[in-house]
């Protein structure tokens, strides 16, 4: 389908462009900007004025809950969430059931991905069988099925020779391995973040140590195996500064937040509110601040939902006993807004953290508004406000912290591959 976005503020971070220009979409690709190409008659006019039209955005981390989750939300359902949040792009973790160790089980999640022409879907195999932290998964066979990396999600690996072979394995042939900083004994058991709130409410703490200790390993096999890594979900202000002289020396080395730790903190548990119940925890003021900076000065480089639906039972309980996570899809565009407003930080450059940058942790040719580039936009309000209501979200799991937010940015229109996927109005 031949479309063109008419009146539309484009917004580009990776070229640090903005300007108010058309866009020309034919064939799947953007195959004009600002002048239509000749011969060119769209089928379908966007009116986007008033409106930006950004890069499709990127998210490192969204669970899908397919295969073996879903009574937790099914592929359909997420889809449309990624498609109403603006997300053209996203990371699925290993950590389904059964987990993603085998080829043919990628395989089918791609095709099942594929059929539903909406986001596109990159997989993240296991690392270890099983994520069991024992067996290193055949990483060549699962990069050959789609696979762009390898991963423990949020299961560590206890023996660090494990790592060291995994690491070794996935340098021989230029694979990154995505890791989440945490040692598995000082996070043993944790619920919260140690400190006073924790403390106040007689929670398990998980001490930033927990970061810390596994930053200093990883960093440490790094420079033994000469391995690319990314890593996902810092939490901690420590974290952050190890990480910023890590980068200075050159080590092949990216890294994430979720967009809860942009924003919240641990006080918000209050009386044991479990929709904070996340995994890493949230944590101080302090470390949020610190999490803030790291983005504005690029030390962090990008922001993802953590995407995480879960049935209503599993938050209804105990703050200790619920299931950690949170729905993101559909807020990460007005959060990272929200975020950027609070730091008066520019927008292009707060969009490249969930557009262009982790396109290139990706290595993907994404996260771009430009003649040739393959037509992933969406077209978004920056002015509407809107309320999180858990009965308007597409996705399946109405589990989130920022229930009842007043938020900025909705997005009006999403297209994925030239298909127009998703509009407003």
């Amino acid at each position: 389908m031949k479309i063109q976005i008419q009146g539309g503020t484009i917004i580009d971070p990776a070229a640090g462009t903005e300007a108010r220009q058309d866009v020309f979409i034919a064939a799947g690709r953007i195959v004009g900007i600002g002048e239509a190409p000749a011969d060119f008659h769209a089928a379908r006019v966007i009116d986007a004025n008033g409106l930006y039209v950004a890069p499709g955005f990127v998210d490192l981390s969204a669970r899908l809950r397919e295969p073996g989750f879903e009574h937790k939300a099914t592929l359909e359902s997420e889809m449309a969430a990624a498609m109403a949040g603006g997300v053209t792009s996203l990371v699925c973790p290993p950590d389904t059931d059964p987990v993603l160790d085998e080829p043919g089980l990628v395989e089918v999640l791609k095709f099942r991905a594929q059929k539903l022409h909406q986001a596109h879907v990159y997989p993240l195999g296991a690392l270890t069988v099983g994520l069991k932290g024992e067996a290193i998964t055949e990483m060549v066979e699962l990069t050959e099925a789609g696979c762009v990396g390898f991963s423990q999600a949020n299961h560590p690996i206890v023996d660090t020779r494990t790592l060291q072979r995994a690491l070794q394995y996935a340098t021989t042939y230029g694979y990154t391995v995505w890791l989440r900083p945490q040692d598995a004994f000082m996070s043993k058991g944790g619920v919260a973040a140690s400190g006073a709130v924790a403390s106040r409410l007689g929670l398990s703490g998980v001490p930033v140590a927990a970061e810390t200790i596994a930053l200093h390993t990883i960093f440490e096999l790094m420079r033994v195996t000469g391995a690319r890594v990314h890593l996902s979900h810092l939490s901690s202000g420590a974290g952050v500064a190890l990480v910023r002289p890590a980068k200075a020396e050159g080590r092949a080395v990216t890294c994430d937040v979720t967009i809860n730790h942009v924003h919240l903190t641990d006080v918000g548990i209050g009386y044991f509110y479990s929709q904070f119940r996340l995994d890493p925890p949230l944590r101080s003021q302090c470390d949020r601040e610190a999490i803030r900076t790291g983005l504005a000065d690029g030390t962090i480089d990008a922001i993802c939902s953590d995407h995480t639906p879960l049935d209503d039972d599993e938050k209804l309980l105990p703050f200790a006993e619920a299931m950690p996570g949170a729905t993101g899809l559909e807020l990460l565009l007005s959060l990272t807004l929200k975020w950027a407003r609070d730091a008066n930080v520019p927008l292009a450059k707060a969009l490249a953290r969930i557009t262009s940058a982790p396109a290139d942790v990706l290595k993907l040719h994404a996260g771009r508004i430009a003649t040739g580039a393959l037509a992933d936009v969406c077209v978004f309000d920056a002015d509407v406000a809107w309320r999180v209501d858990p009965r308007k979200l597409k996705s399946q799991g109405h589990n989130t912290p920022f229930l009842g937010y007043e938020l900025p940015a909705r997005a009006c229109a999403t297209i994925v591959g030239g298909h127009l996927a998703f509009e407003t109005r």
